[in-house]
């Protein structure tokens, strides 16, 4: 397999997301959510880059946590965002404030701590449009960022 790239790659990706998908059906909680996606990718697809090291995934995860928690919980609190939402509504005004400010936030907070992970900005939106905002997704979702990291880091090593 190692002399096709791209069949190597995608089985890296899959890998990766094989275990928190195990762990979605096993638990019923969010271990796999949009970000991870394109997390599972760098690490296939870029392992040597600067932007998917263990410190910089899982740094600006948690600062997009962070920020989309404080965005959404000063601005937006108690607003879901739904694909049905009608127009000009201060709900959508709160949500769209909330995904803006929680962005800039995240965006400032990976710039101040050299933690720039690109997919760290869709966790940001997902925790500030309130998807998964509340205290006990914000921890799953790191511990998948963690998990997800530290399935890297032993895959790294077994090759």
């Amino acid at each position: 397999m190692s002399d096709v790239p791209w069949l190597r790659q995608a089985a890296h990706a899959g890998a990766l997301l094989s275990t928190l998908g195990a762990v979605v059906w096993l638990s019923g909680l969010p271990f796999l959510f949009p970000s991870l996606g394109p997390t599972a990718y760098l690490f296939a697809t870029q392992p040597s880059a600067r932007q998917p090291t263990t410190r910089r995934v899982v740094g600006g995860h948690a600062i997009g946590v962070l920020a989309g928690l404080v965005a959404y919980h000063a601005i937006a609190g108690g607003v879901v965002i739904t694909a049905s939402m009608a127009p000009a509504t201060t709900a959508g005004l709160r949500l769209a404030a909330s995904g803006v400010v929680a962005v800039s936030l995240t965006t400032a907070g990976m710039a101040v701590t050299d933690t720039g992970h690109g997919p760290a900005c869709a966790t940001t939106l997902i925790v500030g449009l309130g998807i998964l905002s509340t205290p006990l997704q914000s921890a799953v979702i790191m511990l998948a960022v963690g998990v997800l990291a530290g399935e890297q880091a032993l895959l790294i090593r077994l090759a």
